[in-house]
């Protein structure tokens, strides 16, 4: 939805797409949260994260593609009915007597079937509704609701536990609690109008008019934010993205999921209080960021990336130590993990056309999946300091591409996707701001003749330069 200004419409619109990360921070942490709750299932952790995390990459792609095809409204309502589903089923079995492994996965596998497929048009919609002037606070803001969930289900779960005093009944709980979530948030979804955007791009200008006249915005201009075309030209994009998703998801998930239940864990009788201080510390983290987001992203990455790697080691030198002072940094390497999450959310969701953004964005999750389910099952058998040494590994690689970006990626901050769009089309487009040594290299290249290697097409600093957009 586009507009000059934040207008009304636009807190309705960030109301409903944060609840829908709230609901998926609840379901993704579901299993994480009560596992440990239900001794047959405890010993297959490693089994059922592998199968989950293998579901939430096939619905990136599946869903990320139909986003794109039916609409982003469709799309985000389709998903809660699939993850709805999936969690009544594993209460209902739990509750009959009949959760054994096979039916563990097949239900946990559903939900994150659901979850997954929602990052696509979730991120895409957000991106398309807010202001160009405050992308960057909404898309801090709005998956911040994730952690939120997150810490809320891992709470309740603690608490239900502690009030029943009984496994069985603490993990009924916990999944009718977010059964009944998921049916309120399927009532304010079907309220989401559909993006002016995608309908531009699916060529219906008079039904994206109609929705800009109903809420009081103006239509957006131009061919939106290259509607043809595939993803190929912007393969350098969606390299380093994926692979600064990677770095962040790993850290995340290794530091709040895989370290709890790893041998060698000073702390593993801990399990849910390690995943509730996680997620307040990222829900946290989101609203420093704020100031800087909108000001510039570039900054904003290589600041995220190097205050994880920071923090990463703090952590270390922490672990077996007394448990508060590890908790404490933890909560301080969360921060810069949300950092990390809203700064490449929001590039993401800005530097795809519109008519790809949706599977852009489920592509990039999808491919950091893959790696985060090898390093699911890596990690079963990998111990503590392994674990806290990958950390400190993948926060350096983070500064190395955040410190790249830095220095020849284009600054989208403020700027609409159509203009982001227009300038990432042209093969030949350079990065915004170059250094030195590729302005004079272009200079020369212009003023080369012909035969000249650096003239030609194929010379490998012409191929480098145009990839990068």
């Amino acid at each position: 939805m586009n507009a000059d200004a934040w207008r009304p419409v636009h807190w309705a619109l960030f109301a409903m797409i944060a609840s829908s990360f709230l609901m998926d921070g609840i379901l993704f942490s579901l299993v994480p949260a009560t596992l440990y709750l239900v001794e047959p299932l405890s010993g297959h952790a490693t089994a059922i994260l592998a199968a989950d995390s293998i579901s939430f990459v096939a619905g990136a792609l599946v869903l990320g593609r139909l986003g794109d095809r039916m609409g982003r409204r469709s799309t985000l309502v389709t998903s809660l009915l699939i993850y709805t589903a999936g969690a009544a089923a594993f209460a209902a079995a739990f509750q009959l007597g009949r959760l054994d492994l096979a039916v563990a996965i097949a239900t946990t596998s559903l939900v994150n079937f659901g979850v997954g497929g929602e990052t696509g048009p979730a991120y895409a919609a957000l991106a398309e509704y807010a202001p160009a002037r405050r992308r960057g606070w909404v898309m801090v803001l709005a998956p911040n609701f994730w952690n939120v969930g997150a810490a809320l289900i891992a709470a309740l779960s603690l608490r239900y536990a502690e009030l029943t005093g009984d496994p069985r009944a603490a993990t009924t709980y916990t999944f009718a609690t977010a059964v009944v979530l998921a049916l309120l948030l399927l009532i304010i979804r079907y309220h989401i109008p559909e993006s002016p955007r995608w309908l531009l791009a699916r060529g219906r200008a008079r039904e994206a008019e109609e929705v800009s006249r109903r809420y009081g915005v103006r239509v957006p201009a131009g061919n939106p934010a290259g509607a043809g075309g595939g993803l190929g030209r912007y393969a350098w994009r969606l390299l380093l993205l994926t692979a600064s998703f990677t770095i962040q998801l790993l850290a995340y998930n290794v530091a709040s999921y895989y370290l709890p239940y790893a041998p060698g864990f000073a702390y593993g009788y801990a399990a849910a209080l390690n995943v509730a201080v996680s997620n307040v510390g990222a829900s946290v983290g989101a609203f420093l960021l704020l100031p800087l987001i909108d000001r510039s992203r570039r900054s904003s990455f290589l600041l995220s990336m190097a205050g994880g790697l920071a923090t990463a080691l703090v952590l270390m030198a922490a672990h077996g130590g007394p448990l508060a002072i590890y908790m404490v940094a933890l909560f301080a390497n969360m921060i810069f993990v949300e950092w990390t999450w809203a700064v490449v959310s929001a590039l993401e969701s800005e530097l795809f056309p519109t008519a790809r953004r949706s599977t852009a964005v489920g592509l990039v999750t999808a491919l950091s999946w893959l790696v985060n389910t090898a390093a699911i099952v890596w990690g079963g058998e990998a111990g503590a300091w392994s674990l806290l040494w990958l950390l400190a590994a993948l926060w350096g690689s983070g500064v190395a591409i955040a410190a790249l970006w830095r220095a020849l990626g284009i600054e989208s901050s403020g700027r609409e996707l159509e203009e982001l769009g227009r300038e990432g089309s042209s093969p030949r487009s350079l990065p915004a701001r170059r250094p030195p040594f590729l302005r004079n290299l272009c200079r020369n290249r212009r003023k080369a003749p012909a035969s000249s290697a650096l003239a030609h097409p194929r010379s490998r600093f012409y191929i480098f330069e145009s990839k990068l957009q």
